[in-house]
């Protein structure tokens, strides 16, 4: 089983470091969430041609990478489902795992080399923590079982009213001890999202004592996105986990490059940018 875990791990990660690409956003069931998705298996395509390490889908997305042939991104295949991200909060806020009575079946039979589940920690809303807690709980069960990485996505999320969905903060005082207990939890790898001052970040690092991913969140001017992902690498990231600052770029396989030239090369902001630019 150990060796299993060492194998999946190997295919996610290249020498310690990863760029997973997200496109798990249908799950969300919020519009806005799908523009630069409409067309899911163009953005596939694209997305494996431009070979990052890895990329995040929801089971019925899996097909589009895991029938092509070859060498490709590795899959993490994300297990919840909840209705934190839409624009209005609900009256009842909710994350359930997608099969709770066999919670990595799907991941196994699409050859998954990680799953990723929510630990969303949001004011006021207690009952969505106890739920992510008992997700985590069950699937922590089954990856043990199975020899699967378990891939958890601390989320300190804003109060109502304070901005539209995907509405997490970058307060390190609160992401440190949810990374925390994310791992007393059994994560294996740590999807989080930057802090507010960069230079905080090796805190989240610490904390983790895991492989940590950087959550990318809204798209932002690439320049900018570039120079911030080359100084968390900086900070003892091990790679990031990027949706829209990929997908939703003119060029995704050029944005890919350039990510991937910092995570694996140690390139800085300005030299991906070049090499994004130059094609």
């Amino acid at each position: 089983m150990l060796l299993t875990h060492k194998v999946r791990i190997n295919r996610l990660f290249n020498h310690g470091k990863c760029l997973d690409v997200a496109v798990d956003h249908g799950i969300a069931n919020e519009p806005d969430f799908l523009v630069g998705l409409q067309d899911i298996e163009s953005v596939m395509k694209n997305l494996i041609f431009a070979q990052p390490d890895a990329i995040q889908v929801n089971y019925g997305q899996a097909d589009l990478l895991q029938r092509v042939e070859g060498q490709k991104p590795a899959l993490v295949m994300r297990t919840d489902v909840g209705n934190a991200y839409n624009i209005a909060r609900h009256r009842e806020m909710w994350a359930v795992l997608h099969n709770p009575d066999e919670p990595i079946l799907a991941a196994l039979q699409m050859d998954a080399a990680a799953v990723v589940v929510n630990l969303y920690l949001i004011p006021d809303e207690p009952g969505i923590f106890k739920m992510c807690v008992e997700n985590i709980g069950r699937l922590r069960q089954a990856c043990d079982k199975y020899a699967m990485p378990l891939m958890i996505e601390p989320l300190v999320m804003a109060p109502a009213g304070q901005g539209a969905a995907y509405g997490s903060t970058g307060d390190v005082e609160k992401i440190v001890p949810l990374v925390r207990l994310a791992r007393e939890l059994g994560a294996d790898i740590i999807k989080a999202d930057p802090t507010d001052r960069v230079d905080d970040f090796h805190r989240v690092v610490e904390a983790a004592r895991c492989p940590t991913l950087v959550r990318g969140g809204g798209k932002g001017e690439l320049g900018a996105v570039l120079n911030k992902s080359a100084a968390l690498m900086a900070q003892g990231a091990s790679g990031m986990v990027y949706g829209r600052n990929v997908y939703q770029h003119d060029s995704p396989a050029r944005v890919v490059k350039a990510l991937m030239a910092i995570i694996h090369n140690g390139a800085s902001g300005a030299e991906a940018l070049d090499i994004c630019q130059q094609g």
